[in-house]
């Protein structure tokens, strides 16, 4: 098991744990931590912040003394969302968003059985969230693991309008209320949610699709408010010269194509480290036997 701890204002600290001997190796490295927010004065006194999906929310003077508060998305800023949805996914007919969301509800049954303990030990670290917001929720396979939260609501954002039927199939089966759980015809990169507005925030085998994953990284924690979660299991690229990733290679480009934009050669990770969430991220390794091609996973919590 490999654990990676990085904040921003330290280097990275990587402890890996090698079976039988149990060696501990630490190595420090410095990274450059990115912007995610863009900030301008205008010719008065007033200060904006500019969102990375292109939403502008008024400060004020009043935050240099009061916490943020942000102004809910506008009628134009859900118009962007819908936009940048329609530039980076543009409409499909309907047979294939039937067809795939199929697949993601039947055809993953043996994944979801191989992965369901290291789901289900990270889901323990979900804290005390009452409001989660799954990206690429799909079919909704998840949703089972947040019935034992009290009062939680679910938010569930998928660029196949399709998924939603199912996902609502899978709040009911997990004894959810109708009412706790909506979904978002939105993209990862652009969601129409205000800032610091959820408690936790879960990815699973999405970061392999997005079009941008700086850019959905950036939404990530725009969306979370500060002391939030984000949980992710993601499959990732193989070693550098080993036969797996050889096989990744020729894969690649008809995954895409069958697996509506999946990448097999992401190195997920080591972004997700580089994006700087202020509390540090806690990172762990899996190999899995089912879809091997597909093997290398990682699983674990980044904290805002």
């Amino acid at each position: 098991m490999t654990i990676l701890h990085c904040t921003p204002s330290s280097p990275i600290s990587v402890n890996i744990l090698d079976s039988p001997q149990r060696r501990r190796t630490t190595i420090r490295c410095s990274v450059k931590i990115p912007k995610n927010i863009l900030n301008a004065t205008d010719s008065g006194s007033s200060k904006f912040s500019l969102c990375p999906c292109g939403r502008r929310h008024f400060l004020g003077e009043a935050t240099t003394t009061t916490p943020f508060l942000p102004i809910p998305p506008s009628h134009a800023a859900q118009t962007n969302s819908s936009e940048v949805l329609n530039k980076l996914r543009p409409p499909k007919p309907d047979w294939y968003f039937e067809l795939y969301g199929w697949f993601r509800s039947s055809g993953m049954e043996r994944y979801e059985k191989e992965i369901a303990g290291y789901k289900k030990k990270l889901f323990n670290q979900v804290g005390n969230a009452e409001k989660v917001l799954e990206i690429g929720i799909g079919a909704g396979p998840n949703i089972k693991y947040y019935n034992t939260l009290p009062n939680v609501s679910i938010l569930g954002v998928d660029p196949n309008p399709k998924m939603e039927s199912y996902a609502r199939k899978s709040a009911i089966q997990a004894g959810l209320k109708s009412e706790d759980f909506k979904f978002i015809h939105a993209v990862a990169e652009c969601i129409p949610l205000e800032d610091a507005s959820v408690d936790a925030v879960v990815t699973s085998l999405v970061m392999c699709s997005v079009t941008d994953v700086t850019q959905t990284l950036n939404e990530i924690k725009r969306i979370l408010k500060p002391g939030g979660r984000y949980l992710f299991v993601e499959h990732v690229a193989a070693e550098d010269g080993s036969f797996l990733r050889m096989v990744q290679n020729v894969l690649d480009p008809v995954q895409q194509v069958v697996a509506d934009g999946c990448h097999l050669t992401r190195p997920t990770g080591e972004s997700i480290i580089k994006a700087g969430f202020n509390g540090g991220v806690d990172i762990n390794k899996a190999s899995l036997t089912s879809f091997y091609h597909l093997s290398p996973h990682i699983y674990g919590v980044a904290y805002n």
